[in-house]
């Protein structure tokens, strides 16, 4: 929702429901030609907890109308495939070091820890081949947990008991420490392949996520390692787009995940506790030095259209209700997903853009 000015006085009565996310059943991103991932919703009729971030502030309604409101099914996407091989000619760098290195700038990972992931992929390829566990799964394990080693927090947001469990003997470490890279994914991958799980169906990564991470914080847990996997899969087929508009914005919005709607809220950074979502998506492209009107419908007639008929692409904006007024706006993530901030009482999170039923009117592309 959007308020129809950006000083809205007092909330009105959201357009469409039940804006909290539904218990999804997710795949992500495979490489290898292990793309076959999609996007399912099971138990509809019990909602997900709400992020802790973003506890219920207002009542959610119950009546259904339109407008994305669940993690449903999306389209398969692949990522580029770690290269293998021994060192060339000359003593120069073997092929998984020249591959980190070139995407450590673009997907902005270290190169030790982007070479740690590709690492706990082949290692799984080996011990676990039917787990179909990708390096993107392990990256995005790897910003939810303390940003590539950068922040605070546990490598890979390993447990202690599970460091234990999976860490101790690794072959071809002879000392595997959990501020290691390469051991921290291996043990990662083996925590998430341990229940005997296909991580390339969406059960299974689901699945496999929640048994990873249960605690209070599960939900954001799994939603930041979602979005951000999605993102690294998208950018390592197209690298040269990093440092593109869009990609500031999707990555601003992504760190906005967990935060609460607030109507007419413009962010923390403008004295409000979150956005509301055409707030979001002018925040985020702020971020990226592109300025967007403040409504939904004003953003919605400033930008060119994506040509009817055409997927949008990782930035551009996803517009809900009629030609003649459009009430909401969310931010396209990629694989049939959106960043949005839904409605009062509700989190910023990932939903589905477009499902049977609901009132898209389209997408804009506000900058390549």
């Amino acid at each position: 929702m959007t308020p129809e000015t950006p000083t809205a006085d007092a909330p009105q009565k959201p357009t469409w429901a039940r804006g909290a996310l539904y218990r999804g059943l997710v795949a992500l991103p495979l490489v290898a030609g292990l793309a076959t991932a999609g996007w399912l919703v099971a138990g509809r009729d019990q909602p997900a907890p709400v992020p802790a971030q973003a506890a219920l502030t207002a009542p959610v309604p119950t009546q259904t109308v339109s407008g994305p409101s669940v993690l449903q099914a999306s389209a398969p996407v692949q990522a580029q495939e770690p290269a293998q091989g021994a060192a060339g000619g000359g003593g120069g760098p073997a092929p998984l070091q020249k591959w980190a290195d070139s995407l450590a700038g673009p997907l902005d990972i270290p190169a030790p820890a982007l070479l740690g992931y590709a690492n706990g992929e082949l290692t799984m390829r080996k011990e676990r081949p039917d787990c179909h566990l990708s390096w993107v799964t392990l990256a995005g394990l790897g910003v939810a947990g303390n940003n590539h080693g950068r922040g605070d927090g546990a490598a890979m947001g390993l447990s202690t008991p599970q460091w234990k469990k999976y860490g101790a003997q690794i072959a071809g470490i002879a000392n595997p420490a959990l501020s290691d890279p390469s051991s921290a994914s291996v043990a990662a991958g083996r925590a998430l392949c341990a229940s005997g799980v296909d991580l390339s169906a969406g059960n299974g990564w689901w699945k496999a996520l929640a048994g990873y991470e249960n605690g209070s914080g599960m939900e954001l847990f799994r939603q930041r390692v979602l979005g951000y996997a999605q993102l690294y899969a998208t950018l390592s087929l197209d690298p040269a787009k990093s440092n593109a508009p869009s990609v500031h914005a999707a990555r601003f919005a992504l760190g906005q995940l967990g935060l609460p709607y607030v109507w007419g809220g413009n962010g923390p950074d403008a004295g409000a506790a979150g956005f509301d979502c055409s707030g979001l998506t002018k925040a985020s492209y702020d971020s990226a030095g592109v300025s967007l009107p403040r409504t939904a419908d004003s953003q919605f007639r400033s930008m060119p259209p994506v040509p009817g008929g055409q997927e949008p692409q990782l930035g551009d904006l996803v517009f809900y209700g009629s030609p003649a007024h459009i009430h909401h706006v969310g931010l396209y993530l990629g694989n049939g997903l959106m960043i949005n901030a839904p409605t009062e009482g509700q989190a910023i999170q990932i939903h589905t853009f477009h499902r049977p039923g609901d009132d898209y009117a389209g997408a804009g592309r506000p900058a390549n």
